[in-house]
């Protein structure tokens, strides 16, 4: 455990890191698998979104944005600023699997980007609070300035940043890819997508994060928590917006990952928040753990009944 965690629990099982790494790799096979079977562009979106996870969290850490990661088996780049490589799998398997649920709908492309973010913070919004307690990433607070605030700052001891970032990833990964995607001619040219599509991505990405962010907390004093409200009320008026506005119908085959990759997160981390004995801190924090994951598990499992294959329909711009 790193030294400023100042947190009660000790560290996590021996096999629980281990345990939790090979799980990713298996979600990353799974969503290959299926890429592979369905052509190129889906390779790419795959590869494009593990080396878009890999690259922005290996810029925070190493700009020391206030979070570090535990120690996994396969670890890129220099401690304690070093990234296990298993979560930029999970970063690849998140969005993947929430773009195949997304397709389904027919949105518009600033609408189907939307859906994959608040998809990708449904299940972030319980992980986190999980995997903090196991030790997997750590949040400074200490460094910060609250060293009480470990267990009981903003979520629970995550910092609304924190979603709110995530939000902002799977959005512009998501809006961009499939922008470039309706504007790709040539060969060449689509070759290149995964490429602009990160740089897009990412260049978006630092301007919210920072300059942005920066500017409305000192001219306006907009908190983190702020920005997250405001980004969650927009990105659920694009999607509702986005399901006035389409003319077709939806599909109803969801392929194996888009289901398989969203439940094993919401069953894997609440299994860890009893298993860890989590659940005893915050009667809050458990109660709203347990209605996210239902929650969840609302929205997915009825895609076990669907099995109808049918033609993913295009979306409309």
């Amino acid at each position: 455990m790193l030294p400023f965690a100042n947190m009660p629990y000790g560290n996590a099982p021996v096999y629980c890191f281990p345990l939790t790494e090979i799980c990713m790799y298996l979600l990353l096979l799974l969503c290959g698998w299926h890429a592979i079977k369905k052509g190129t562009a889906q390779v790419a979106w795959l590869l494009g979104a593990l080396c878009f996870g890999l690259l922005l969290e290996y810029v925070n850490v190493a700009a020391n944005s206030g979070y570090v990661y535990g120690q996994f088996w396969l670890m890129l780049g220099k401690a304690p600023r070093d990234i296990p490589f298993c979560i930029g799998c999970g970063w690849a398997v998140i969005i993947y699997s929430s773009r195949l649920f997304t397709d389904n709908f027919a949105l518009p492309v600033w609408a189907a980007a939307a859906l994959d973010s608040l998809l990708a913070l449904n299940i972030d919004v319980s992980m986190d609070v999980v995997a903090y307690r196991l030790h997997m990433w750590h949040w400074d607070w200490a460094g910060r300035g609250y060293p009480t605030e470990t267990l009981t700052g903003q979520w629970f001891g995550v910092p609304y940043a924190n979603f709110y970032g995530w939000l902002l990833v799977v959005f512009f990964y998501s809006f961009f890819s499939r922008l470039l995607e309706k504007t790709a001619v040539k060969k060449i040219w689509k070759a290149t997508l995964p490429l602009l599509s990160i740089i897009l991505s990412q260049a978006a990405l630092w301007l919210s994060l920072f300059p942005l962010a920066n500017l409305l907390k000192q001219a306006f004093g907009i908190s983190g928590m702020h920005r997250l409200l405001a980004l969650l009320i927009i990105l659920m008026l694009l999607v509702a917006a986005g399901f006035a506005r389409r003319n077709k119908k939806s599909a109803h085959y969801f392929p194996p990952p888009a289901w398989v990759v969203p439940l094993w997160f919401h069953l894997y981390f609440v299994t860890w928040l009893f298993l860890g004995g989590f659940s005893g801190e915050n009667s809050r924090m458990t109660l709203f753990s347990l209605l996210n994951v239902m929650a969840g598990i609302f929205i997915h499992l009825p895609m076990l009944i669907k099995k109808r294959p049918v033609t993913i329909l295009a979306e409309t711009c």
